[in-house]
């Protein structure tokens, strides 16, 4: 996917209560790696409001911009974990999402699809989530996060790829797959791959990055 490189591209994560801490500080830290050979590349946290936002197990983190900020962003992410069972019914984070502009990339790691899903952001498009469920999930009253997501968005088309890139929307599976997503939006802002390889290495993770870096899912959607 090589494309003339983005100057400055700027990724938005967004955080919330409960978010999961890997979700959002993987592609944060793809990116803190890759500002070494780009030092106009940026990744920040943003909030619904400007207070201090306690993900899972405690941690807790400051965002650098509230939603009445309206940071400039090329893309804009959202996390999964506990706490997106409670953001799918979160209306501010739905109209923020909703007044983006239609150059902004629409990502997310794990069950953050879900927001997209029931935003009906998701009908006919590929999208991925998480597919290994935890002790919960797997019991009898519980779902895989991956079905889950089938169920708030019927229309869309459940993929099990780690990356899924339906142009504006970029969905990545479970915990650990924000590396990915964080290498792959290298790729949209327009870096080589042996660029993105040598960012891999840099972090020790070139086993990893060559093991998943073909389970990626391109599918550009028909206009609607």
């Amino acid at each position: 996917m090589a494309s003339q490189r983005v100057a400055g591209f700027r990724l938005g994560i967004y955080v919330f209560k409960d978010a999961e801490i890997v979700d959002f500080a993987a592609p944060h830290g793809v990116f803190s790696v890759a500002r070494r050979f780009d030092p106009e590349l940026d990744a920040f946290l943003i909030a619904d409001a400007m207070r201090p936002v306690q993900a899972q197990a405690g941690f807790t983190v400051l965002p650098n911009y509230c939603f009445d900020d309206r940071p400039a962003m090329d893309a804009f992410l959202i996390p999964g974990g506990f706490g997106t069972r409670q953001e799918l019914y979160n209306r501010r984070l739905q109209e923020y999402v909703s007044s983006l502009p239609e150059t902004t990339l629409l990502t997310s790691v794990c069950t953050g699809s879900w927001i997209y899903g029931r935003m009906g952001l998701l009908d006919g498009l590929p999208a991925t989530n998480r597919k290994e469920p935890d002790r919960v999930e797997s019991g009898p009253a519980g779902m895989v996060p991956i079905d889950r997501l089938a169920k708030i968005a019927p229309a869309c088309r459940v993929s099990r790829a780690r990356v899924v890139d339906a142009g504006r929307i970029i969905t990545a599976g479970g915990i650990t797959s924000g590396m990915e997503m964080g290498f792959h939006l290298l790729r949209r802002a327009g870096w080589e791959e042996p660029l993105i390889a040598e960012v891999a290495r840099v972090m020790e993770y070139s086993a990893a990055y060559d093991l998943y870096r073909a389970d990626v899912e391109s599918a550009v959607p028909a206009s609607r």
